[in-house]
């Protein structure tokens, strides 16, 4: 090893490239700071390399090949069709290329040093990287680190960050989990016609459950079996096919084989290698950096953003948390705190999902009186010219105070829809918020006014009820 002269010193350093990491570091040059980024293996973290782009990658190949048929009525004369993963793997790796140099062209417009190698802790102003024989020592007043999670993995079980990574098409797959992983892969794979299965030991994904209907509805369209309120799952592993053993719902003894097989990981924090017992930085029992609002860890210098700080894991809360902690790096008094009451839940399923705020179960577990409403897709004209009638939207406001409590997608454009409800949401807004302002036509963007509309039994595209009833708790 050769030990570096301490050559250099930094405002800002930044350990970690994920998206936590690099937005961190624009937004610290974009004032004027000198920054340092640290990388281990490649710009762009877990979420670009490995995870968000790969999988949603995967999820707008499956729509595509679902929009065949769509595209034969309405006139494109379309030959026989066959999905060749060894062009879709050359575009996905392209795509993740891409996107990582445009991450590394950022950096280097905004005058960002960027490091690789490993990164250590040698005091509370200092910091060591070590890549190969090269050992550097740099002097900083700030520290943000964005270092993210991992899990172990099993054998004979994939993890999440190969799941959508293979070289070749596997022909089987289960997928055992409730996550948003699950589901995605489920419906991607199935589409390539990949036999898949799910095994969730929840009763539920989560979901509303006019939502979660509608989904089990679409899983069973889409041909792909699913045992809820599994139990006792085992993984046996002989080296060719995994054996996956559970007790169903009925309690009876079920056993699925698969030449590959997922599961929903439980994560830690990639803590370990920092050195952060040397400075004293709090970690909770699973090796997550305690932060409070805006970042801060238990010393007032040091930092840390993303996965690295506990669940939710979601690139979302990555790249506000970062934001978060360089405003307070800079002493912006009137710098936000990373607030994540009204995070999205997202799921690029087939077809797609995106949920916010209070489910139904939820305002009545808090005792509130509430109005649903809803609104199929099948009654949208744009829904029906598109042929992508499928799925509804949801939404919750509080009787009394008209006050939204929560809007749940399941169909096209759900993903982008959302906004709308989480704007909503954080301004407070009341359902004349809602029927107030003008609805492009034709647009899926109508079916929320519709739900809104449904939610006071004045919805136009949707046969009337026999009597609207006010849910009391």
């Amino acid at each position: 090893m050769v030990v570096g002269e301490l050559a250099q010193e930094k405002d800002v350093v930044i350990i970690g490239g994920g998206p936590a990491g690099y937005t961190a570091a624009i937004r610290a040059a974009q004032s004027g700071r000198e920054v340092l980024l640290i990388e281990k293996e490649q710009l762009g973290g877990t979420c670009l390399n490995k995870g968000c782009i790969p999988s949603k990658t995967t999820a707008e190949a499956a729509k595509q090949h679902k929009q065949l048929d769509h595209l034969k009525n309405m006139g494109f004369e379309i030959g026989s069709c066959h999905f060749q993963f060894d062009r879709f793997k050359e575009y996905r790796d392209a795509k993740v290329d891409q996107l990582r140099k445009g991450v590394e062209a950022l950096c280097k417009v905004n005058k960002i040093e960027v490091m690789f190698g490993e990164a250590v802790f040698l005091s509370d102003d200092r910091i060591g990287i070590e890549n190969g024989h090269q050992f550097d020592v740099v002097r900083f007043n700030h520290a943000l680190i964005t270092v993210g999670a991992s899990s172990g993995k099993k054998a004979g079980v994939i993890g999440a960050s190969d799941l959508f990574r293979f070289s070749t098409l596997p022909e089987e797959m289960i997928l055992a989990g409730s996550s948003y992983i699950v589901l995605e892969a489920a419906f991607a794979y199935q589409s390539f016609g990949v036999k898949t299965a799910i095994i969730n030991e929840d009763e539920s994904f989560g979901l509303d459950e006019t939502i979660e209907k509608e989904l089990l509805r679409q899983l069973k369209k889409a041909k792909i079996p699913v045992h809820m309120g599994a139990k006792e799952i085992k993984i046996d592993w002989n080296g060719d096919r995994t054996l996956c053993r559970f007790v169903n719902a009925k309690g009876e003894s079920m056993e699925l084989a698969s030449s590959h097989i997922y599961m929903d990981e439980k994560y830690t924090g990639n803590t370990s290698a920092l050195g952060l017992d040397r400075i004293g930085i709090k970690l909770d029992e699973n090796q997550f950096i305690k932060v409070d609002e805006w970042g801060r860890t238990s010393l007032s210098n040091i930092f840390a953003a993303g996965d690295v700080t506990g669940a939710p894991f979601s690139a979302v809360k990555a790249i506000k948390q970062g934001k978060a902690a360089v405003e307070a790096m800079m002493g912006n008094e009137h710098a936000a705190p990373a607030d994540f009451y009204y995070l999205p839940r997202i799921i690029h399923s087939q077809p797609p999902i995106a949920s916010v705020g209070m489910t139904e179960e939820e305002a009545r577990c808090e005792r509130l009186d509430y109005r649903a409403g809803t609104y199929v897709l099948g009654g949208n004209g744009y829904a029906a010219l598109t042929e992508k009638k499928d799925g509804l939207v949801k939404v919750l406001f509080e009787e009394g105070t008209d006050r939204l409590l929560g809007i749940h997608i399941i169909g096209e454009g759900a993903i982008d829809l959302i906004q709308t409800g989480i704007l909503g949401l954080e301004m407070a807004a009341r359902e004349e918020d809602f029927f107030y302002p003008n609805y492009a036509h034709p647009s899926l963007a109508e079916s929320l006014l519709e739900a809104c509309e449904d939610a006071v039994g004045k919805a136009i595209h949707q046969a009337p009820k026999i009597k609207k009833e006010k849910v009391k708790m």
